[in-house]
């Protein structure tokens, strides 16, 4: 065997385990689709819902209720179109949808979403609204970040935007619902575009 066959089987032999240390079926059209929902979620707010001029949002009141209800719209509409993709992509690439690894990458993706939307719950039941936005972005952020090491693709470079849009968003209160719309909806859409893209030349 010549050492160019043997450097080649190694790398065939690190790629085989790489693929299965990591969940690598995931869609970027989910991304496209979930920063679309975003989009229009975050439109959808600012006419229908948010406060107008001399007028507050409070914890209690009906269009905060709403604003909920639409967001979670947006994150369950997201976890059905990413699960339904996902799925189709698995079959299509006989790989399996749940697995350890795809248990570790929940795990990991959802430790610091949870903690993030418990502390955002602490926080509004103490009626302090303005960095919301602000910690959705980041602990989402960081949630992408922990959960990268376990799926294939740029994610994490997502979650660094994501972090920085978020601290950016702290910086300048008032300007929340800009910034959500930018990190939820254009970084999705951007990033989804990039691995769809990259999913067709392969």
């Amino acid at each position: 065997m010549s050492e160019k066959d043997y450097l080649k089987d190694i790398s065939e032999i690190k790629n085989l385990m790489d693929r299965s240390s990591r969940f690598i079926s995931l869609s970027g059209l989910s991304g496209i689709f979930a920063g679309i929902y975003a989009i229009i979620g975050a439109t959808l707010a600012y006419i229908y819902l948010f406060p107008k001029p001399g007028e507050y949002l409070t914890l209690y009141s009906w269009n905060f209720k709403l604003l909920l209800i639409l967001l979670a719209s947006v994150l369950v509409l997201s976890i059905i179109t990413a699960y339904l993709l996902t799925t189709r992509r698995a079959k299509r690439n006989n790989e399996k949808i749940w697995d350890t690894t795809t248990r570790r990458l929940l795990i990991n993706f959802l430790i610091p979403l949870v903690t993030g939307g418990i502390y955002i719950i602490i926080k509004l039941n103490s009626q302090h609204y303005g960095l919301t936005a602000s910690l959705m972005l980041i602990f989402y952020g960081l949630a992408l970040v922990n959960a990268s090491k376990y799926t294939i693709g740029n994610v994490k470079y997502l979650g660094y935007a994501q972090i920085i849009i978020g601290l950016i968003c702290a910086a300048l209160p008032g300007y929340g619902l800009w910034f959500w719309l930018l990190g939820f909806g254009l970084f999705h859409v951007i990033y989804g575009s990039i691995m769809y893209l990259k999913e067709q030349k392969n």
